[in-house]
């Protein structure tokens, strides 16, 4: 199961993204994404996320 980013809440400040050890995040359009297939499912972006934007998908 991977974490997901709820784009109505996310503020694109990237922590997550520069907190990842597997570089599963990425800018997107209007908030940041994570790619599934890449997830290694350990929350380190939840636990970084200053919105608490993300949660287990």
């Amino acid at each position: 199961m991977a974490y997901k980013i709820e784009a109505d809440t996310c503020i694109s400040c990237g922590t997550c993204a520069g907190e990842c050890p597997v570089d599963a995040i990425s800018a997107g359009d209007d908030a940041y994404i994570i790619d599934a297939d890449t997830c290694i499912d350990c929350g380190t972006c939840a636990s970084v996320c200053p919105v608490d934007a993300i949660d287990p998908e």
